[in-house]
């Protein structure tokens, strides 16, 4: 079918903007690199868990960038980045993406509307994967999809808001804040540590029988990979151009991460008590580094990023012992890695902060932080990260406490499901087969598999090691050989 030119809807030469495809091309590449945060954050925790709970992890993680798509898509883009936004929240003059196509975007002069959205989208999706870890191995996943698009909404949206646009209270106050040192870690952490309280602790909590060591250390291997090679698009894509400011933040987002990692792996607890290296702890370390540097990648020297990848790894690996304090079963240790280290990040940016990093992008003016002898900016910081924090602890408590009232959207998995593991109950496919093919061994359901019950048994209650939370292994327990192995692994 031919069509007639002048049939088609033009766009007024005043809301076009002029740009290079040299900025267009890179940050379509690093909205690619931040999708490929969000099966990393799977791999990342499904590694951490049991396997009989593996797959609901990876599900959860893809899901929560198909829900949050569409509420970006739908509102979540309008609510946060339009033109007209006040203090606190957006305006619905964007839902649709209607009005939402070459016009500047409000971030930047140089990026249209259309493609910054997808952009940010991305970072949104990134934030719910992070915290929907925290129900890992007990909670039910139908309420915890209702959750994700509620929770984008009425948490992520405000916090995104009041940070990122210019109209919002913490962007005029002056909060230097990169890439989401409190929309995207502080706000994913308080929110798992509320979600972790509002389930309850996991069958056998405080026992032998939840000291278990990561089922499949080389899924977190993966899943570490596939983060610190998307955090490139994350951090250096905030800079919105292909320019020496991008630059930086990538330069310093890898010095971050690789001095978090070995900080990890050399902390005297660490070496004390076990000798060896851990390759789940040099993991965690980077995961804290990237996390630690999120919110000062645009406004820190070089030599900054190996300050924050030690003090961020050594904060988050101290923080990981809190939880015990607070008797709440943060099985993922998502409050101390996501949390903790967003708000060390938060701070470490008010001391250094350069003017002069900040205007490697030719047009963005800041007083800088203690480097520029401009001593209040760690006060706007730790006032920006007590609010995210408190917003999201107590506004997710609230949504997961409605959310429970309704019927057949109770959060908790019933106890005979946690045993069976998420995997079995709430999504029918496993991560491994043989996890299928025990559970029909111990349950009589194939007699010609009777034969493999001594082999199974043996192989998964040889060795089970005991470790602590930073990947640590104070000491080794033997079980009993030939031992019947329940369902329950």
């Amino acid at each position: 079918m031919e069509v007639n030119p002048s049939h088609l809807p033009t766009i007024p030469s005043c809301h076009m903007i002029r740009t290079t495809s040299g900025d267009i091309a890179w940050m379509l590449t690093a909205t690619a690199l931040v999708l490929l945060m969000i099966p990393g954050v799977g791999f990342f925790y499904s590694g951490l868990a049991r396997r009989k709970s593996a797959l609901s992890l990876l599900w959860l993680s893809v899901m929560a960038a198909g829900v949050v798509s569409i509420q970006w898509f739908f509102w979540g883009y309008s609510l946060v980045y339009s033109h007209s936004a006040g203090r606190f929240l957006g305006d619905l003059s964007h839902i649709g993406f209607r009005n939402t196509l070459a016009a500047p975007s409000v971030a930047s002069r140089r990026l249209p509307d259309l493609l910054f959205a997808v952009f940010q989208g991305m970072f949104a999706a990134v934030t719910v994967a992070l915290a929907v870890g925290a129900v890992a191995e007990r909670g039910r996943l139908l309420p915890c999809v209702v959750f994700m698009f509620v929770w984008t909404t009425v948490i992520y949206d405000p916090i995104a808001c009041w940070t990122w646009n210019p109209n919002g209270w913490s962007y005029r106050t002056g909060v230097l804040d990169f890439a989401g040192g409190t929309p995207v870690h502080i706000t994913s952490g308080a929110a798992a540590l509320a979600y972790s309280l509002m389930l309850g602790k996991r069958r056998g909590h405080g026992t032998h029988e939840l000291n278990y060591r990561p089922h499949n250390v080389a899924s977190i291997v993966l899943g570490t990979i596939f983060l610190w090679f998307g955090w490139f698009g994350f951090n250096a894509g905030s800079a919105l151009s292909a320019n020496m400011r991008a630059v930086m933040a990538a330069v310093v987002t890898n010095l971050s991460a690789s001095a978090g990692g070995v900080t990890w792996c050399l902390l005297p607890r660490r070496v004390a008590l076990e000798r060896k290296f851990s390759t789940v702890g040099f993991c965690s370390g980077v995961v804290a580094g990237l996390v630690c540097i999120t919110p000062g990648s645009g406004y820190v020297p070089a030599w900054a990023a190996v300050v924050f990848g030690v003090v961020g790894a050594a904060a988050t690996n101290y923080g990981t012992k809190l939880k015990y304090y607070m008797r709440i079963d943060d099985s993922l240790d998502i409050f101390s890695i996501h949390c903790i280290g967003g708000l060390v990040g938060n701070l470490l940016t008010g001391l250094f902060a350069a003017d002069y990093i900040a205007r490697l992008d030719g047009t963005t003016q800041i007083r800088g932080g203690w480097l520029n002898h401009h001593y209040m900016q760690i006060v706007y910081q730790l006032a920006d990260s007590a609010a995210g924090l408190a917003y999201s602890f107590v506004g997710t408590c609230l949504i997961l406490l409605l959310i429970n009232f309704v019927p057949g959207l109770y959060l908790r998995a019933p106890e005979e499901d946690e045993i069976m593991g998420m995997d079995d109950t709430e999504i029918g496919e496993f991560a491994y087969d043989y996890v299928e093919l025990l559970r029909d061994v111990v349950h009589g359901v194939e007699d010609d598999t009777s034969s493999a019950l001594p082999m199974l048994s043996m192989s998964l209650s040889r060795e089970k090691h005991i470790y602590t939370s930073d990947g640590s292994r104070p000491y080794r327990a033997i079980e009993l050989e030939g031992e019947p192995v329940p369902h329950s692994e």
